[in-house]
């Protein structure tokens, strides 16, 4: 008898310890308890630490309310300016009504992940590219909005949302690089320029201080020549002074009038009396056209002869031709070959063949002297 109830004691011992056991939940300290009794939601929520149940009868869950990072899976999509982009995010959020979080909703997080997809793909289609690229702030806070508004209900707070990656296709990577390199150009000609402009007006204020002193522009030359030949080259500066160039460039208009003024044959006084001085004006009223022709074709006439008779052998015996333009040439310009009066003779005459050409050029030098001194 004594052993039935001792066996019977033991039984009892042994269940009220196994009821206990499972009437006693343990709870952290970042978990909630929801209790369900007999199915229906228990108004206590359960803290952490110890707490008791009613074996059959009571079920609890807990809820964690520490922040989650939930990352989004890569969503791809068509933005507003028709660019195929590839878009991942990262969401943190929490738990603070553990009652709805259990009977709101089957699986919170499973129902965060697939609103915070969708309205990914969303703000992926209402965005630009260049929104997507650098404007992600506001783009964040759009889609914290979206994802937070049926949230609030499962209660589940979004604390934060963040694009982590936007991937672009190659094409369009290659076409932003050049776009990219060639506003880069754009600046560096920018800026060039706005550097040639301050410099150009910096040097005109220096040529104009040095204007006014010479000697500042002989020594910045030779600073220049002091800053070459600190080198170790082997170049060799020669410096050319600017005013030889000017120089030229006003003495090149006076040689290009003085040229056709001498190759028109206009002979000029050098000196004399009272009637030279009236001759030569009377010359000068001339055309050069009557002068010059005249006198070339009577030089021509009597080279000729001159060659006819060397060939064929026999002195010369006739005349000299008249000049026709004697009346009208100055007596200074007179050649000595034309004031010799009388017959000459046959060697004067082969001479006269000989230098006929140097005498034409020797005349037409003379008159350049001429047209020179009249200038």
């Amino acid at each position: 008898m004594s052993e039935t109830v001792t066996t019977v004691i033991v039984v009892v011992a042994l269940l009220a310890a196994m009821g206990l056991l499972s009437a006693v939940r343990i709870i952290k300290q970042y978990e909630r308890g929801v209790v369900l009794r007999l199915g229906r939601l228990h108004k206590d929520i359960r803290g952490p630490g110890l707490t008791l149940i009613v074996p059959v009868v009571d079920r609890m869950r807990k809820v964690s309310m520490q922040i989650i990072t939930m990352p989004v899976p890569a969503q791809e999509g068509i933005t507003r300016d028709n660019v195929t982009v590839r878009v991942d995010a990262v969401v943190y959020f929490k738990v603070v009504k553990p009652a709805d979080a259990v009977i709101r909703v089957e699986d919170y997080q499973f129902a965060v992940s697939q609103m915070a997809q969708t309205s990914l793909r969303s703000i992926i289609g209402k965005s630009d590219l260049d929104d997507l690229l650098s404007n992600r702030e506001k783009l964040n806070q759009g889609l914290e909005l979206m994802i937070d508004s049926p949230a609030v209900d499962w209660g589940v707070q979004i604390d934060r949302v963040e694009i982590k990656d936007v991937s672009l296709p190659d094409t369009m990577k290659r076409s932003m690089a050049r776009q990219a390199e060639a506003h880069r150009e754009r600046r560096a000609r920018i800026i060039n320029a706005d550097a040639e402009l301050q410099a150009s007006k910096r040097l005109a204020e220096a040529a104009q201080q040095m204007s006014g002193q010479p000697s500042a522009l002989q020594l910045r030359l030779l600073q220049t020549i002091t800053a070459v030949a600190a080198e170790k080259n082997s170049t060799l500066v020669l410096p050319f002074p600017v005013e030889l160039l000017r120089f030229l460039e006003r003495a090149q208009p006076e040689s290009d009038q003085a040229a056709p003024s001498a190759a028109a044959g206009t002979p000029a006084p050098t000196g004399g009396g009272p009637a030279r001085s009236a001759t030569a004006g009377a010359a000068r009223s001339r055309t050069d056209g009557d002068v010059a022709p005249t006198f070339r074709s009577a030089a021509r006439a009597a080279r000729s002869a001159a060659e006819d008779e060397e060939e064929a052998g026999a002195p010369f015996s006739g005349a000299l031709p008249p000049d026709p333009a004697a009346p009208l040439r100055d007596p200074a310009m007179v050649l000595p070959e034309l004031q010799v009066t009388g017959l000459p003779t046959a060697e004067s005459a082969r001479e006269r063949a000989r230098g006929g050409r140097s005498e034409e050029t020797a005349h037409s030098g003379h008159r350049h002297r001429h047209h020179g001194n009249r200038a």
